[in-house]
């Protein structure tokens, strides 16, 4: 069984579509799709597509699945307490915009659907093993760690899983690092906005092994179709998408949060 991770795609449809190309050539036997399928500038079509695809899928929620259930459950945008951030707080008001925005656009069955989406996944993979999938960690779908995160901070969070694998998203880096103890834990990185230093959309797909993955797509015409679109995708989310800033300066960023 082939088994394909796509995580943190941020309703990048053109991104995604490329991807799910790859994928069928791969010949993938299932999708997990890890968390934050939204928020972003192609909310229905994106949940549509990814809803009525011919190929087995899971999903496993996001700080973004529930960060837009947060805004269609409150009362009004005052009440909302939950924005998917680590420390807690609210976010800046630029992307509040976007959220709010998002949530939006967002049908009721497609609310319904990703409502009753879990914390965790487990499959067993031929050649890799017991694998458990999350966004962040198994405990969190807010919690940030990197390829560079000190294992005495690791070991607790991933002590007790009874897997061999832990493949998880939320900081858009791919990474695959081998714990002490010897559980591997494998970032796919992000397909629709990654941190990489290079443009593209980047996956992972287990079984056999696992492969690390970058697809390329027309990043140009993306950015000029979410321009059109109108969503209130702040200047500096499309020049990343041009310009992905590099997983060195990102880690350092992550681990110096860490640190303070």
């Amino acid at each position: 069984m082939r088994v394909a991770a796509l995580c943190d795609i941020h309703a990048n449809l053109p991104a995604l579509e490329a991807v799910l190309a790859e994928v069928r050539e791969a010949r993938v036997d299932r999708i997990v799709f890890g968390g934050d399928i939204v928020p972003g500038p192609m909310m229905r079509e994106t949940l549509e597509r990814i809803l009525t695809l011919d190929i087995p899928a899971h999903f496993v929620h996001g700080n973004g699945e529930l960060g837009m259930l947060a805004q269609i459950d409150a009362p009004d945008p005052s009440a909302v307490t939950y924005w998917g951030t680590t420390s807690g707080s609210p976010l800046p008001e630029p992307l509040k915009e976007v959220v709010r925005w998002s949530a939006g656009q967002m049908l009721p069955d497609h609310a319904r659907v990703m409502a009753i989406w879990p914390r965790t996944v487990r499959l067993g993979i031929p050649g890799v093993g017991k694998v458990l999938f999350c966004h962040a960690t198994p405990h969190s779908e807010t919690d940030a760690f990197t390829r560079l995160t000190p294992e005495e901070v690791l070991l607790p969070v991933f002590q007790g899983l009874d897997a061999d694998v832990v493949v998880c998203g939320h900081t858009h880096m791919q990474f695959d690092r081998t714990l002490s103890n010897g559980l591997r834990v494998v970032n796919p990185g992000s397909v629709g906005m990654p941190y990489e230093g290079a443009r593209g959309a980047y996956w992972a797909l287990l079984g056999p092994d696992v492969e690390l993955r970058r697809t390329e797509y027309d990043v140009e015409a993306c950015v000029a179709a979410i321009q059109v679109m109108g969503a209130p995708i702040p200047d500096g989310l499309l020049e990343q998408l041009l310009d992905p800033p590099d997983s060195t300066s990102v880690t350092e960023h992550f681990e110096s949060l860490r640190g303070s």
